[in-house]
């Protein structure tokens, strides 16, 4: 029994080697607060040199640092490049010297050997030999907004640690201190702007810890890591999960076993924001301390490319609150809600929340993208008909971005979106699409509309201009009701589902502007945004119906804009960041 014991290890340890010859290191997520990075990989995707999944993000490290190294070593292809974009490509490949096998060059040095490194310019210390390689940068930035209703001073400091342990392991982390001053708070949850989100640990101030390890190759990877991510393609904010809401731990599965498949799946344990009634400590008084409602999700996400440049996703979800993450969530390739039927059949029980998405992404015209993505909450197909009273709680989008072409250097783009009612809610609150309070999805929530556009204008390398248009509307507030009562009539959610959507629009915000970023160093920006808005509540002007939480105009404003930003405003947004 000893010997097939070992016999059967010696095996497994040979096949995990002889992968190992054929499949390159694991890697480690960059966070999508890159945004230049992001922007460069979206260019050269256009040009047709590199392959993006663009739907899933988080990008890794090393995968950046290759698809910029192929593109920068194939001569006749680079040379064809604007000088714009090939200087961004050798820059931003000094971003990723430790995956690329060296320590960075920077312009002040206060010590290098063959294994370390310190600078001030940018300030950094790396350390790399043949096992082990690390980087530790500081965290430093600023933002002060500012117009005619006040001014809101954001700090935050902090650091940051990635590194590789051999070829299969990745460790990294991070801390933020952000503190705020001022009138008042952009982000919060409920607000309907693209502000991400934090949980407030003392009035204005926050802390946001990121992190985790990673096991696997370019291949197949697994994780442990409370961090963010964004699912769908989008312009400004995913409708299926767009990253906003403060990171969440989660247990992550890729595996990409074929070029033209790739699954994406993770099980995360959510924040409730809800007090849970049967659970509580006893303190040293004997008084009850509760403690919050337990909040699980399972999610998957399937990639196809059934031809080069054409990609299309489907995936599914289910958020769940008992008081056990349940081991069938815990399967990467499964159809949640059918696993959840089985465990309530014949009960009479609420079910759990379950989710369908989809997006497809096409680069096959080169220089444009085209993409669009579908999230539901519910399904019934009988309500696609045309005369169908009820519509299915669904959001859906569609954009496309040109980059250069026929202008170089310069790239337009534009995006709608549309939320029908109680998209992402639920009759439990512990079950509804949201962490934190926020909305993981679209950031305006259900039964909204938004249209946005952008030019963007980059004359030299680490200059952006963006010059964006924001047209976003929000309709009746509705709660996710099964059945109730109203005026001693019987009602019940398809009542509520058949109301027109938006209906009366109670929140408009038009929004011109134009942000001016520069990388002064890498990762160190400056940036100015000026904007030019008009944020109003409205009154509803027909009556009350089962479900609906009537606003004044002031209440609906109050809702879902900050003090700062109510009404017309010009407002001057300048600051500073290394590192995010």
């Amino acid at each position: 029994m000893q010997k097939a014991r070992k016999s059967f290890l010696f095996w497994i340890f040979n096949i995990a080697i002889t992968l190992g010859v054929h499949l390159t290191a694991t890697d480690l997520p960059r966070h999508t607060s890159y945004y230049r990075l992001y922007s460069l990989i979206d260019e050269l995707a256009s040009y047709g040199l590199i392959d993006v999944n663009s739907a899933v993000k988080p990008y890794g490290s090393r995968w950046m640092q290759q698809q910029l190294h192929a593109v920068a070593t194939h001569t006749e292809k680079f040379q064809a490049l604007p000088k714009r974009l090939r200087r961004e490509v050798e820059y931003q490949l000094e971003e990723f010297a430790l995956e690329g096998g060296r320590l960075p060059e920077s312009k002040l040095v206060l010590g290098k050997n063959a294994h370390n490194s310190i600078a001030l310019w940018p300030p950094e210390y790396n350390y790399r030999d043949s096992v082990f390689q690390a980087s530790i940068r500081p965290i430093l930035g600023m933002h002060l907004t500012m117009n005619d209703r006040g001014s809101i001073d954001q700090r935050w400091f902090g650091a940051s640690l990635h590194s590789y342990i051999g070829k299969y392991v990745a460790v990294y982390g991070s801390l933020r201190d952000i503190s705020h001053t001022g009138d008042g708070l952009l982000s919060r949850p409920g607000y309907l702007n693209n502000e991400p989100g934090f949980e407030y640990t003392q009035g204005a101030d926050y802390s946001e810890s990121r992190g985790g390890i990673v096991l696997g190759t370019d291949r197949y990877s697994v994780s442990l890591a409370k961090d963010q991510m964004v699912w769908g393609d989008n312009l400004n904010g995913s409708n299926i999960i767009s990253g906003r809401v403060p990171s969440f731990p989660a247990v992550n599965l890729r595996l990409k076993p074929v070029d033209w498949f790739e699954l994406n799946y993770f099980h995360g344990w959510l924040v409730s924001n809800l007090t849970d009634s049967t659970r509580y400590y006893l303190d040293n008084l004997g008084q009850k301390q509760y403690r919050p409602h337990k909040k699980y999700m399972a999610a998957n996400f399937m990639t196809f490319t059934p031809v080069k440049g054409l990609k299309i996703s489907a995936g599914n979800a289910i958020v769940y609150a008992e008081d056990q993450p349940y081991p069938g969530f815990f399967i990467p390739i499964a159809f949640y809600k059918s696993i959840d039927h089985t465990t309530t059949k014949g009960l009479g029980l609420e079910n759990q929340n379950s989710q369908l998405f989809f997006n497809f992404s096409s680069r096959n015209i080169k220089h444009l993208h085209v993409f669009g993505s579908v999230y539901m909450d519910e399904v019934q197909w009988r309500r696609f008909r045309p005369g169908s009273p009820d519509k299915n709680p669904l959001s859906y989008k569609l954009g496309a971005q040109l980059s250069n072409f026929p202008l170089k250097n310069v790239s337009i783009g534009g995006e709608y979106t549309r939320s029908n009612i109680i998209n992402y809610k639920h009759s439990i609150p512990a079950l509804s699409w949201a962490s934190n309070s926020y909305t993981m999805g679209h950031y305006l929530g259900d039964n909204a509309i938004e249209q946005y556009v952008e030019l963007v204008y980059k004359p030299i390398r680490g200059l952006d201009l963006k010059f964006y248009y924001l047209d976003a509307l929000k309709g009746n507030e509705y709660d996710y009701i099964r059945r109730g009562t109203l005026n001693n009539e019987q009602y019940t959610i398809i009542d509520i589902i058949s109301n027109p959507s938006p209906g009366d629009i109670i929140w408009t915000n038009r929004t011109l502007g134009v942000n001016i970023s520069y990388e002064l160093f890498r990762n160190a920006y400056a940036i100015v945004n000026y904007t030019q808005t008009d944020i109003q509540g409205h009154e509803a002007a027909s009556e009350v119906v089962f479900g609906e939480q009537r606003m004044t105009a002031q209440e609906a404003l109050d809702r879902y804009t900050p003090g700062i930003m109510q009404g017309k405003n010009s407002t001057l947004k300048i600051g500073f960041s290394l590192n995010f």
